[in-house]
């Protein structure tokens, strides 16, 4: 069996006290450098099921193993690091911060997770430089890296976004929604960035997203509402 970057075993999850459960999860991996579509409409547990990888809230009952690490026993500030050291995210909205360069943005995560300067650093170069490196690959010239996010185009914004995800080599990049805003065009170029990335850098990829048709770019495709036994079923 192939190592997993992700197991989560006999899940319950519920946001409250008395309220039915939002995810009833038997189990779900991804396993080490596997490339993961996951879709689902509103409802189904994609929001929570990404809460629960990256440690942000813990389940009810059951497990959630990411990287080999048992996330409960962690403690929250546990999880905090764990995650930024070992988790590349890729938001919805990019989440970046507007008064910050692009480069800035990029570096980051490398200001909050030694382990990822350490990587770099193993690799011979400083965060400054592989910065440089993932987002000259990108598109992203140095005049474009000293100038704010907020004045960037929404094609350079995305690109900022999977350099800052990528840095340091994290072995596991979760996108949340990232191409739900944008023309077939640029689904297809922010899709050929983020995969070829991640292959570089040996990553597991779980990619999250309503949109069917981007599944074929992927090696396995799940209907989280199919295993979700709390998800609303269609009649």
């Amino acid at each position: 069996m192939a190592p997993r970057a992700v197991w989560l075993d006999n899940i319950v999850f519920r946001w409250r006290a008395g309220d039915p459960p939002c995810l009833d999860l038997p189990e779900f991996g991804v396993a080490a450098g596997e490339r993961v579509f996951l879709h689902g409409p509103s409802g189904s547990g994609k929001s929570t099921l990404l809460s629960l990888i990256g440690g942000v809230v813990r389940p009810e009952r059951g497990s959630v193993t990411v990287l080999g690490t048992d996330l409960r026993s962690l403690s929250a500030a546990a999880r905090d690091r764990f995650r930024a050291e070992q988790l590349g995210f890729v938001f919805q909205l990019f989440n970046l911060i507007p008064y910050l360069s692009g480069l800035d943005n990029i570096l980051l995560p490398c200001r909050f997770a030694p382990g990822r300067r350490a990587a770099i650093h193993a690799a011979g170069a400083t965060p400054r430089e592989e910065a440089r490196r993932l987002a000259g690959h990108l598109g992203l010239d140095d005049a474009l890296l000293a100038r704010p996010a907020l004045e960037l185009s929404v094609g350079q914004q995305q690109r900022v976004a999977v350099a800052r995800a990528l840095i340091g080599r994290p072995r596991l990049i979760v996108a949340d929604e990232p191409t739900s805003a944008l023309d077939a065009g640029r689904q297809r170029a922010f899709l050929d960035l983020l995969l070829d990335e991640g292959a570089a850098a040996g990553a597991a990829v779980l990619f999250v997203s309503h949109d069917e048709r981007l599944a074929a770019r992927f090696d396995r495709v799940v209907a989280l509402a199919a295993i979700n036994r709390a998800a609303p079923q269609a009649a």
